[in-house]
């Protein structure tokens, strides 16, 4: 697995509340949790090219 690029992270604690419950109620860390949601909105946004689309969304 390639080495993962740390840094510090500001955040709003009641976002992070809701992140850390969200996060648990899918049986990720938080961290974990917030990795997911930014590759899942990258794709979603078309900068990580090569990933899968997602469900209900058409290809073009």
């Amino acid at each position: 697995m390639p080495k993962k690029k740390s840094f510090p992270l500001r955040i709003d604690p009641k976002l992070y509340e809701v992140i850390e419950r969200w996060a648990a109620d899918e049986l990720r860390s938080v961290n974990g949790q917030i990795e997911f949601l930014l590759r899942e909105a990258a794709v979603r946004a078309g900068r990580l090219p090569g990933k899968r689309q997602f469900q209900g969304e058409k290809e073009e």
